[in-house]
């Protein structure tokens, strides 16, 4: 239906074009519309065609008695109650606008003001606007009017906000059957708009309970309810005789209250209230500079990059942002200075440390550009220098203080000649001396999800080192999926995962092996430059009883034998981790787990051209490339904890004696006389004992079957 609205409104636009367009071309006027029924005091119109030199003038007309017809459109304005007035919209459109120039109020019975309407019908006239050149018609609008007086009620509401009454003496609703305003309603009793002939005609049927208005009713202990004729003879002297507040229906209504309206949402942008220093950082406070305003950094705020982002303190990030060139950017954080990025920071400690800015040039910034090869090249070359490509800060920290601020910024030339987005980078991390404030994998144990911790040794001084923190990487393909644009990303403890990328060797590239054998090693090194992994995941980084050496399983490789001029053996093309992981406790329900051992290995791959099919474009040519996949694999083995030897057969079968498996447990039958029942002490659960035994003894002489050995020893004497 909307689209039928749609194509009737073009369509009429279309045709009130192009009637404007031969209007004009013809010298000619035309209104449209041309007739118009109006019941409102405002009345609207387009004139079209050649409308310099025209006039407007209005008339009142009316037909004739004898053939019903409106005479001839005539260029003398007569005086009416429209006020006319145009507004030139182009050369060939004219808005003609006739507004009511009289009240629509109806005239009450002693009103002395003329401006009002004497009958419902106020307005019923036909009007008639005609379009005249040097005293000519040219055009004429036809209108009839028929408007009716606007009713509104004899005492009109203030402006005054409603007032509520107390709920707790007064119902909310006093006369719910009220339904009609101004008027009685039938069997509504409460209804202040009923005379008193009116409630004379049902006043013995009026609405019962709350809906008639009984909201609250008298109990039936006030004297007034019971009459004399059924009530009983003790009732005057217990009634109560207690005011309407006092009515325990009231109760149902109470308590009510005034809710304030909450702002609904809103597009402007909000008023964030203004920074307040705090004296001492505590991790996850905003740092501040000695105006006390924000220290901030570009980074990503819920995936969008945000120029002025606060920087908190302990909290690293490493955030990357696009963004479009199409000209050279002039202004923060593309183009900036070192004198205003060296500015002072509060400590937290009462005092303030200055940025130290280092600037580093890019040599190749082919990293930070993505050509868009959608839009073909330019001749005009963008050349955009100084562009700052990356900042990354250091904060060393001690206690709750800033000890020291440093930053290195890339900076370099940027030199296009087709669009192209430009990716810069950012990062914080905080170093308490030289060790990075990344958080922990665990405490104490490793928690699924949480990067494996790796690390390198460094010498501190001469006689003491230190490990520095770094992680055991797979591939990150991007984009295009080659192995020169990929990233790489932490292995996640417990996560087994596979990835890799794409390298493009060629022909002559097979005829290398040993250089091409030697790029892919070091492409695949390059995800694990760590030669020690942490066994839990809070490990003491100068402690080396926290880390295990990784365990690298060199390649036996025969390409001296095999090599030849089309395929290259023994590529190392895919890497393998092995974590071997145990648990050794359970800290309020979590599993914690270490790691015993990593191994990382390197399956050897055979790569030959593929010259079948239509793909024979490489074989040909000894420069072009076909794909090649590199690929990076990581598995997570369990030890498992019972390392006991199995169970013989004759654990598993005979288990008549199992306590573990049984209800009736014989070889505890003398568990409290043990050394293992502890439940009291030993000396009394030895005589307990002992009176047992006596006890039995007393029993087995005084009972049957000695009695029985007795008899018939006694048989055997005679």
């Amino acid at each position: 239906m909307a689209n039928v609205v749609v194509l009737l409104y073009s369509s009429f636009f279309t045709l009130v074009l192009l009637f404007a367009c031969v209007a004009y071309t013809q010298n000619i006027v035309v209104f449209q519309p041309s007739f118009v029924i109006t019941t409102g005091p405002v009345v609207t119109a387009v004139l079209l065609g050649n409308t310099s030199g025209i006039s407007l003038s209005l008339r009142t007309v009316s037909p004739s008695n004898t053939t019903g017809n409106i005479g001839s459109p005539s260029c003398v304005a007569e005086e009416t109650n429209w006020v006319l007035t145009r507004e030139q919209l182009g050369k060939t459109a004219v808005r003609v606008h006739l507004r009511l120039n009289q009240s629509l109020h109806l005239c009450g019975n002693n009103d002395t003001n003329t401006d009002c309407c004497e009958r419902a019908l106020c307005i019923l006239e036909a009007l008639q606007v005609s379009a005249c050149v040097d005293g000519t018609p040219q055009a004429s609008l036809l209108i009839q009017a028929k408007i009716h007086a606007l009713l509104v009620p004899a005492n009109p509401g203030s402006d005054n906000k409603t007032v509520i009454p107390n709920q707790v003496y007064q119902p909310l609703g006093p006369c719910p059957c009220d339904l009609t305003s101004g008027a009685c309603d039938i069997l509504c009793c409460c209804d202040t708009d009923c005379s008193n002939e009116d409630l004379k005609l049902f006043s013995s049927h009026c609405l019962p309970g709350p809906f008639g208005g009984q909201v609250s009713p008298a109990p039936d202990y006030q004297c007034s309810v019971q009459s004399t004729g059924n009530s009983p003879d003790w009732f005057p002297f217990l009634c109560v005789n207690s005011p309407p507040e006092n009515n325990p229906y009231l109760g149902h209504f109470y308590k009510g209250d005034t809710i304030a309206p909450k702002p609904g949402p809103s597009f402007q942008s909000p008023v964030l209230p203004a920074p307040v220093p705090v004296d001492v950082y505590i991790q996850g406070n905003p740092i501040f500079t000695l105006n006390g305003q924000y220290f901030t950094v570009p980074q990503k705020v819920l995936g969008l990059c945000v120029n002025n982002a606060p920087v908190a303190f302990l909290k690293n990030f490493n955030y990357e942002c696009t963004t479009l060139l199409l000209s050279c950017p002039t202004g923060y954080p593309l183009q900036t200075l070192s004198g205003n990025l060296s500015i002072k920071v509060k400590n937290g400690q009462g005092d303030d440390v200055v940025v130290d800015v280092t600037d580093e040039v890019a040599a190749d910034t082919s990293p930070f550009i993505s050509i868009i090869d959608a839009v073909a090249p330019s001749d005009e070359m963008l050349v955009c220098e100084n562009l700052t490509l990356a900042l990354d800060y250091k904060f060393y920290w001690r206690e709750n203080g800033i000890t020291g601020i440093t930053l290195t910024r890339t900076i370099g030339t940027i030199i296009l000649n087709s669009r192209a987005t430009l990716s810069t980078k950012y990062s914080a991390t905080f170093l308490n001396g030289e060790f990075s404030g990344e958080p922990n994998s665990g405490n104490p144990g490793y928690q699924v999800g949480r990067p494996v911790v790796a690390g390198i040794v460094e010498a501190l001084d001469s006689n003491k080192g230190f490990i520095k923190r770094t992680s055991v990487n797979v591939w990150k393909p991007v984009s295009d999926g080659l192995c020169s644009t990929a990233g790489m990303k932490p292995v996640l403890f417990g996560e087994n995962s596979t990835s890799g990328c794409l390298l493009p060797v060629s022909r002559q590239n097979l005829t290398q092996c040993s250089l091409l054998r030697e790029t892919v090693t070091n492409l695949q090194a390059d995800l694990i430059a760590a030669t020690y992994v942490a066994k839990s995941g809070n490990p003491d980084f100068l402690t080396m009883a926290d880390w295990i050496n990784i365990s690298f399983v060199t390649l036996n490789s025969s390409t001296a034998m095999k090599n030849s001029t089309s395929t290259c053996y023994d590529i190392p093309a895919h890497l393998h981790i092995h974590i071997w992981s145990v648990t050794t406790s359970v800290v309020e329900g979590v599993p914690q787990r270490e790691i015993r051992a990593l191994q990382v290995s390197n399956s050897p791959s055979n790569w030959a051209l593929d010259c079948g099919g239509g793909a024979i474009s490489s074989c040909v040519d000894p420069e072009e490339p076909q794909l090649f996949s590199i690929t990076s694999s990581v598995t997570f083995i369990d030890i498992p904890i019972n390392t006991r030897p199995p169970k013989t057969r004759f654990y598993i079968n005979f288990t008549e004696y199992d306590c573990n498996r049984n209800d009736v447990c014989w070889p505890e039958l003398a568990f409290p006389i043990t050394k293992y029942y502890t439940g009291e002490p030993f000396s009394q659960s030895l005589a307990k004992g002992m009176i047992l035994v006596f006890f039995f003894i007393v029993a087995s002489v005084l009972g049957t079957p000695w009695r029985q050995i007795r008899q018939a020893w006694n048989n055997s004497a005679h």
